[in-house]
């Protein structure tokens, strides 16, 4: 399998980016792309804001946007899978291009802005999702909304029911002034109409939240004052970033939001100063350039519970995950550590 896995990567590095990714995710969908199906053991297997995990390494919101693939993503062997983001009603985001590879980097800038098929196929798509995949929901705000706020609390209401949980994105760059939203009064109300949405379901499923990496010290404390304070279940950090330090790429000026390699240090730290100002009682899922077992292993020993990946899965194949999922086990076995939960935070220092 990994060398039909690196015969179709050839194929698709030699394709325009979005294109390719709609190729994958076809495929998937097909059957086509074969995973490992369940990867765990005694080490990996966790709780995450309640849910029970067969491993702490995940897919990012954006992966699946429309939740096209989940049955193929079930038998991939991650312990969790994010789809969206969706907003209330379809939108066909940013014109294309917007999707650059920035291989020499490790990277990829995205201006998608929040396209997708919007909430109603989604939910259309969520009532026969896999039954033993557990799935969240990225939930976003029409570009042209007048109550953004409220957008979030409509896509709640209408898919909530059919989720194990859900993650309020005030971070992606490329919606205007989406993220006015992560200052402190705007998100407190937000969150408590979020809430209030959540107590209205069937079940009380963990609520998160996905931060931007470019929050100062002072965004990063109003963050952690407000999530404490709205009882929501976990924050995830970090979405991309608009910075641009020391890129090859010719691609490196394109606008957008830069994933991948470049972020690793940046959202890790964000993760460490997290884990510090809610004093480890906020479970954080860490996202941002994890490209290897030692990265995931990094982000958890900051302050993680759980982790994502998004970009390193586009520039390198989807069997990445087992070989991290693995590689993690194998980690947590040299260090002595009975259970990932146990490492959580250990090295939080290095990254403060």
């Amino acid at each position: 399998m990994k060398l039909l896995e690196r015969a179709g990567m050839a194929v698709l590095t030699r394709m325009e980016p979005e294109a390719a990714h709609a190729m994958a995710l076809r495929a998937l969908r097909a059957g086509i792309a074969h995973g490992p199906g369940e990867i765990t053991s005694p080490r990996l297997r966790c709780t995450l804001a309640g849910l029970s995990l067969t491993n702490p390494v995940g897919i990012a919101a954006g992966f699946d946007k429309n939740a096209a693939a989940l049955h193929g993503l079930a038998r991939a062997g991650f312990g969790f899978v994010e789809a969206g983001a969706v907003t209330p009603r379809p939108q066909p985001g940013n014109p294309r291009p917007r999707l650059y590879r920035l291989p020499e980097d490790g990277a990829v800038i995205n201006r998608f802005g929040f396209n997708n098929e919007g909430m109603e196929q989604m939910a259309g798509r969520l009532a026969t999702r896999p039954r033993d995949l557990v799935l969240g929901l990225n939930l976003g705000a029409n570009k042209d909304s007048a109550d953004r706020a409220g957008d979030y609390v409509q896509v709640l209401k209408r898919c909530g029911p059919m989720l194990d949980f859900a993650t309020v994105n005030v971070s992606s760059p490329n919606t205007e002034k989406l993220r006015d939203l992560q200052g402190k009064d705007a998100l407190a109300a937000l969150l408590a109409g979020v809430m209030e949405a959540r107590a209205g379901l069937p079940r009380q499923i963990p609520v998160f939240l996905k931060i931007a990496p470019d929050l100062d010290d002072g965004g990063l404390r109003d963050v952690a004052e407000v999530a404490r304070a709205s009882g929501i279940s976990g924050i995830t950090a970090t979405n991309t970033t608009l910075a641009r330090d020391g890129l090859r790429s010719p691609h490196a000026s394109e606008p957008g939001g830069l994933s991948g390699r470049p972020l690793f240090d940046r959202s890790t730290r964000i993760v460490a100063r997290l884990s510090q100002y809610t004093e480890g009682q906020i479970p954080l899922i860490g996202v941002g350039g994890v490209a290897s077992a030692e990265d995931a292993y990094d982000k958890i020993r900051a302050g993680a519970s759980a982790v994502q990946l998004y970009t390193a899965l586009a520039l390198r194949g989807l069997s990445l995950g087992e070989e991290i999922i693995r590689g993690l086990d194998a980690l947590l076995a040299r260090d002595g550590f009975e259970n990932v939960s146990e490492a959580a935070g250990t090295r939080r220092a290095d990254w403060l």
